[in-house]
């Protein structure tokens, strides 16, 4: 190890991603330190406690080894977990490593999840997801012309979970304008906006309904009651 180089990783000489603690030194494994511990299940133990994806450079400063050593086992990891089969999956999401359950699977997790309770989000908040998700930045009263119903508390929900955030405002009418997170990304498994299916067929242009609706600014402070019954 020859200390932190541009970046913040570690310019370290290794011969491989695989061997058992102490094979580099000889030193006793407890004694190495992070350095010393075997790349592939160091990475499987971090992974298993990040709150959102991972970073390569930071898996990287974090475990003192190079970039593309750590590059290289996260990949290789991946496709082991997919040749064996595994339930879980490592994925590279919103410019990150994160554990996903692999989605064969979906219907076990949503049977564990959902017992008992109630899907998170209603279906007015996934269509109006859906709206920000495609024309985004698109303004409150665009979604609502979309839709056809009034949107306001269904997008106070949504920017309160985080799935979508302000993203300036409209030049034309002075409009807050809304675009999708990186939290949007990460929760539906997307590395980017690039990767949402094509939705041509099923969504109508907005132009084509949006002309006469004037942009309104209603307060975030009014009660959901105060929007379309399908909203609730």
């Amino acid at each position: 190890m020859s200390g932190v180089a541009d970046g913040g990783a570690y310019d370290v000489t290794e011969t491989g991603t695989e061997g058992a603690p102490g094979e580099r030194s000889g030193a006793p494994a407890g004694m190495l330190g992070v350095a010393g511990l075997e790349l592939k299940p160091a990475l499987e133990a971090v992974l298993m406690v990040v709150d959102e994806p991972a970073t390569e450079e930071h898996l990287a400063r974090v475990l003192e080894r190079p970039r593309r050593a750590v590059a290289l086992a996260l990949r290789e990891l991946s496709d082991d977990y997919t040749r064996q089969g595994r339930g879980f999956d490592l994925r590279l999401v919103a410019g990150g490593w994160r554990f996903y359950s692999r989605a064969a699977y979906a219907d076990a997790v949503e049977s564990f999840v959902l017992d008992g309770q109630q899907a998170r989000l209603t279906q007015a908040a996934l269509e109006t997801l859906a709206v920000v998700a495609y024309r985004q930045p698109v303004s409150r009263s665009r979604v609502s012309a979309v839709r056809g119903v009034n949107c306001d508390g269904v997008m106070r929900t949504l920017l309160q979970r985080g799935l979508v955030e302000e993203a300036g405002t409209e030049p034309e009418t002075g409009a807050i304008l809304y675009r999708t997170t990186n939290y949007f990304l990460e929760r539906m498994g997307l590395r980017g906006l690039d990767e949402l299916p094509e939705l041509a067929p099923f969504l109508p242009e907005a132009d084509a309904v949006e002309g006469d609706s004037p942009e309104g600014i209603p307060s975030f402070d009014v009660d959901d009651s105060g929007d379309s019954q399908t909203d609730h």
